[in-house]
């Protein structure tokens, strides 16, 4: 990334959450049969994606007490210290009426991922842009059903929500102070709607900005990985939330939760990779979660990891 950086030459990357398999493509390298992309309107994806009846999807979530059981093991954590924020993730079985192909080709998001026999992904959340030598993050923490009357107001003044959000905030500020200076919180818990394919969700984020050296073309590579994991997906204190996360949910997450991103020659695009279903070997996983703080109740946790099981279909 650094040498492709460096070089102007535009490339597209795959980031897995252990940052043991990445991929980097020349752009002009990239094999739409095997990989295909859409960020923010950036695509190498030629086809006509609409037309035809929107596809079918069954989910089999875990029930509760199974749950149960990770997110007690996530709260203990918490009251011992090691953590105050961590993003807890299930696996849900789903059965679909089409290839994950066909979700890339149907769905509906700001940012679209399908790696071939490996999974799709239509994510709503940015991880960070670069354009002038400025850099963004959006970190996005605190969901609710849309169509709840006052639901803006109720995502903004929840407790909970609210210490979830000033703790995002402040992870990812430290995190870009690492590789950026003048960093500052340039919009502070705004909104956004989603749609789910069936009804929407309000979602909460917030902007953190800084500014790059001159030379940061050359180190790209550098910056990248040393804002890994997202904060977002992760948690805080990074380090030991992650080694708690792999302990609580018993299984890695391989490119769940990690990053996708476009490099042009000068600017950056990123997604983090979730609202995600894998392949695992024909049959089919979608992966969601949340944050767990202090204040969580496993019921509403619980409700909100369901909540995040949807395809966006046009």
């Amino acid at each position: 990334m650094n040498s492709l950086g460096g070089a102007a030459v535009p490339f597209v990357f795959l980031i897995d959450f252990e940052l043991e398999k990445p991929l980097v493509f020349r752009i002009d390298e990239v094999d739409p049969g095997i990989l295909l992309y859409n960020l923010d309107g950036i695509t190498n994806h030629k086809g006509k994606p609409y037309g035809r009846p929107a596809p079918e999807h069954v989910s089999h979530p875990p029930d509760f007490e199974e749950y149960l059981v990770k997110f007690n093991r996530v709260k203990e954590e918490i009251s011992l210290g090691n953590t105050y924020l961590l993003n807890l993730t299930c696996s849900t079985p789903v059965e679909l009426s089409c290839s994950l192909r066909d979700i890339f080709d149907r769905s509906r998001a700001r940012y679209r991922i399908w790696l071939k026999d490996e999974f799709v992904c239509f994510s709503p959340e940015i991880f960070v842009k670069i354009s002038e030598g400025r850099i963004r993050a959006f970190p996005m923490k605190g969901t609710i059903d849309a169509g709840i009357p006052g639901a803006r107001e109720i995502i903004l003044e929840d407790v909970k929500e609210t210490a979830e959000h000033y703790t995002i905030v402040d992870l990812i500020r430290n995190d870009l102070n690492s590789v950026a200076e003048r960093v500052r919180v340039e919009r502070f818990r705004y909104t956004e709607t989603i749609e789910t394919g069936g009804r929407k969700l309000l979602q909460v984020s917030s902007e953190i900005a800084g500014d790059l050296p001159g030379d940061y073309s050359a180190r790209i590579g550098d910056i990248i990985y040393r804002l890994l994991p997202a904060g977002s997906v992760s948690g805080a204190p990074k380090k030991r939330t992650a080694e708690i996360i792999a302990a609580a949910e018993g299984e890695k997450r391989g490119y769940y939760c990690g990053i996708f991103g476009l490099f042009d020659g000068r600017n950056l695009d990123s997604c983090v990779l979730i609202r995600y279903i894998e392949d695992c070997g024909g049959r089919y996983r979608y992966r969601s979660g949340g944050g767990i703080t202090s204040f969580s109740d496993p019921r509403s946790e619980y409700n909100e990891m369901k909540d995040k099981i949807y395809v966006p279909f046009v």
